[in-house]
């Protein structure tokens, strides 16, 4: 059986895309391929396109439109990534996680067939689930020994959307306790700096068996993490080594709100991973705009909010968001769209044409690249 132990864990920009629905609920297939071409941007934007996670109404939308989302997901990077050119590629990611331990491992199988290239798996989020440690290394386990293609496996931290509020975050013993697991090969942190840094610390412990990656999912915190101590001297690589001597960086950022400002968000993560603190600032700015802008207009109404900029931009045709998601309606929806037009033109005035996002069917959009543009 192959091991996946030596897959390397894909750094940079991971995009929860959205999930573009009708008026109705049905799945908008043609619109949620043209938001991977729009996140991926032509090799200007994700790294990653994560299909059905939490920005994507996982928990909201049936389980058969989240398998189909997976498999659209991951036959568009497919094409995309023939096109991108020698030595460029994006990666497919599925979220897996389902109410019940046997549809999650459902889904699993379904993402293996689909072709993604790894899956990402919320254990916390499982109800009645009672030992989560034994449910992957012992059933997701299972599934994968079963099938002739093995895939990576991401742990997910949210206390957001944890089954248990009493048991928010897994446990750094349970994390490391996982890490020896040949194919669990890191995991996506959306919590606060200093939980993030609890995971950051005993990465060192983690990478018994190989390197694992920790993800920012609170996007904003790579600009704390990344940003050299005022009055540090010395260059960015020996700044690096002081942050691994206490565990290691984090490898990537997951950003919901790429999936409206795509470049800017890729910009955002190379100047901070480059620890590049006056450019930091210009990129910060911009998504910091679309942060503020996003709560005063729509409120906690981010997934709606997003559906609403690529509905604007000409990405999708439908804004609407599944049952139980809280909708964006007149005149919220009027002031968020004043307020990422003042976001946009922020982007245009601080940041260099390359990463500012066009619209499709501009020719900032059909720019091409030839390797890898970062």
């Amino acid at each position: 059986m192959r091991s996946v132990e030596t897959t390397r864990p894909r750094p940079g920009l991971s995009v929860p895309v959205v999930t573009p629905l009708s008026p109705e609920g049905e799945l908008l297939e043609e619109d949620l391929r043209s938001v991977v071409r729009f996140v991926v941007q032509d090799g200007y934007g994700a790294d990653i396109v994560f299909a059905a996670g939490t920005t994507g109404e996982w928990d909201r939308i049936a389980t058969d439109t989240q398998r189909r989302v997976v498999q659209l997901c991951a036959e568009e990077v497919a094409k995309l990534n023939a096109g991108l050119g020698e030595g460029a590629s994006v990666e497919a990611w599925a979220g897996v996680t389902a109410h019940t331990p046997e549809e999650t491992l459902e889904n699993l199988d379904a993402a293996i067939a689909a072709g993604v290239d790894a899956a990402v798996l919320a254990p916390l989020s499982i109800r009645g689930l009672a030992d989560p440690v034994r449910f992957v290394a012992r059933d997701v386990a299972d599934l994968l020994d079963a099938r002739t293609r093995r895939i990576p496996v991401y742990l997910y931290d949210n206390a957001d959307i944890a089954a248990d509020p009493a048991v928010p975050h897994i446990r750094t013993r349970q994390v490391k306790a996982l890490s020896r697991l040949d194919f669990v090969r890191g995991i996506k942190v959306s919590a606060s700096k200093k939980v993030l840094g609890n995971y950051t610390k005993a990465a060192a412990g983690f990478r018994d068996r190989g390197e694992f990656g920790i993800y920012v999912g609170n996007a904003m915190l790579i600009f704390e993490i990344f940003r050299p101590r005022p009055g540090w001297v010395g260059s960015v690589s020996e700044h690096w080594q002081r942050y691994r001597m206490r565990g290691g960086l984090p490898i990537g950022v997951v950003a919901g709100p790429a999936n409206a400002l795509p470049r800017e968000w890729a910009r955002a993560w190379q100047l901070c991973r480059a620890g590049d603190a006056e450019r930091m600032e210009s990129a910060q700015r911009v998504v910091d705009a679309y942060r503020i802008g996003t709560r005063a207009a729509g409120g906690k109404r981010s997934i709606a909010c997003l559906k609403r900029a690529l509905l604007q931009r000409g990405v999708i045709s439908s804004d609407a968001v599944a049952e139980g998601t809280p909708a964006l309606a007149r005149p919220d929806a009027e002031r968020f769209d004043a307020m990422f037009e003042d976001v946009r033109r922020l982007s245009a005035e601080l940041l260099v044409p390359t990463w500012v996002t066009p619209d499709p069917g501009s020719s900032g959009f059909a720019e091409g690249r030839v390797g890898n543009a970062r």
